[in-house]
């Protein structure tokens, strides 16, 4: 299984949307919700090349984006081997 790992906030819609793919997919991942700021925020920043918004997605480590980023990865056909690998 890829480690997934993906921030979000509360009432977050395109965090939603990542999320369904990401469950519809049956990916588990671990969720930082960084709604209150804090530790789980600033280490975003710094692993997202100070991406500010939500949700930041990684696989493996690698940084995918956002929820348009993982949608446009899965049109594309260059999710399921990330997810595989």
């Amino acid at each position: 299984m890829p480690k997934v790992e993906i921030y979000t906030k509360l009432l977050c819609p395109y965090c939603v949307r990542a999320k369904k793919l990401l469950a519809d997919k049956g990916v588990a991942f671990e969720e930082y919700d960084i709604t209150m700021g804090g530790p789980k925020r600033a280490e975003m920043l710094s692993r997202a090349n100070g991406g500010t918004t939500v949700p930041q997605i990684f696989i493996n480590g690698h940084h995918v984006g956002g929820s348009d980023d993982l949608a446009a990865l899965d049109r594309a056909g260059k999710l399921d081997p990330l997810l595989a690998a």
